[in-house]
């Protein structure tokens, strides 16, 4: 294979450290947190539409170019096509990318308010120390997976929230970004089925190699289910059974879809992400505009 090298990155090189394709858990995330506002679309849109660029493309793009930069020796030997393996993003450009891409995220970030600028910094830190010594959280699944999990779902958010209110978003708000992020932590798993040989190969403790791939699936499936068991109960205490009711469908709806990710795990955890994650996110948004009912009707 040829390695091609260059003096300075490619524009189109650079996109690609970006991974536009993992943008759209935060973004997701963050039209739940706006929704969850309660506010009318004519009265958030700069906000959403700010708040999706932070999500997106900064913060997020900036946690795939710091992986990209502390995973450039695995990369080299996985996937040398990569950019910074294969030489179009050469030398120290990754690092130097990443490192303006933190200032730039961080900069638009004080733009949208005191509670957007420290989510986005908590968001920023994570994403250093998933990927970068000493700490290099995605060396053990435990807590790797919880971080990305709060970055991806919880945090953005928030930060959805608190941009539309200008201030810091209720406890219903805060309950819900978090048993979300909880349960992300098993979503997170399953993303790691695909690399079980090469994380054995560099040392990395993802959960599917500290306890086995079958473990590891029916661990996910309790981790997403249970916290939308009490998101649901919560629902239900708050008065808005309707909503309850439709999360309720989707969780039944995904634990069958479980029997067949538990049969054979590592095979089906690609088609679980999309048929049964995918009714995990919109179980979000249906969450989402039950707030936002409880907040124009005045509910409890």
């Amino acid at each position: 294979m040829v390695i091609h090298r260059h003096s300075h990155p490619q524009p189109r090189a650079l996109l690609e450290l970006l991974k536009p394709i993992t943008w759209f858990p935060p973004m997701w995330a963050y039209l739940c947190g706006v929704v969850s506002a309660g506010s009318t679309f004519s009265e958030t849109w700069p906000a959403a539409l700010a708040g999706a660029l932070l999500a997106g493309p900064l913060v997020c793009g900036t946690s795939q170019v710091v992986n990209d930069w502390y995973d450039r020796h695995v990369d080299a030997v996985n996937e040398p096509n990569r950019p910074i393996p294969s030489g179009r993003v050469p030398g120290r450009w990754g690092f130097a990318f990443a490192v303006a891409w933190t200032i730039v995220s961080f900069l638009f970030a004080t733009l949208l308010g005191p509670q957007v600028m420290l989510a986005t910094l908590l968001g920023l830190a994570c994403a250093w120390a998933y990927s970068a010594p000493p700490l290099r959280l995605k060396g053990n699944g435990w807590y790797g997976n919880l971080a990305v999990g709060l970055c991806y779902e919880g945090l953005p958010w928030f930060t959805g929230a608190a941009a539309v209110l200008g201030t810091w978003p209720d406890a219903r708000i805060l309950a819900l970004a978090l048993l979300y992020s909880l349960g992300a932590h098993g979503i997170m798993t399953l993303n790691d089925f695909k690399s079980i040989e090469g994380d054995k190969q560099h040392h990395v403790r993802s959960i599917p190699v500290q306890i086995g791939a079958e473990r590891a699936a029916r661990l996910a499936c309790w981790v997403m289910a249970v916290p939308q068991v009490v998101v649901i109960g919560l629902l239900v205490q708050w008065g808005a059974p309707v909503h309850a009711g439709i999360v309720t469908a989707m969780l039944l709806a995904q634990l069958v879809l479980m029997r067949t990710l538990v049969a054979h795990p590592r095979e089906r955890a690609p088609w679980y992400n999309g048929t049964g994650v995918t009714l995990y996110v919109l179980g979000m948004l249906v969450c989402a505009f039950a707030l936002r009912s409880l907040n124009t009707t005045g509910g409890m």
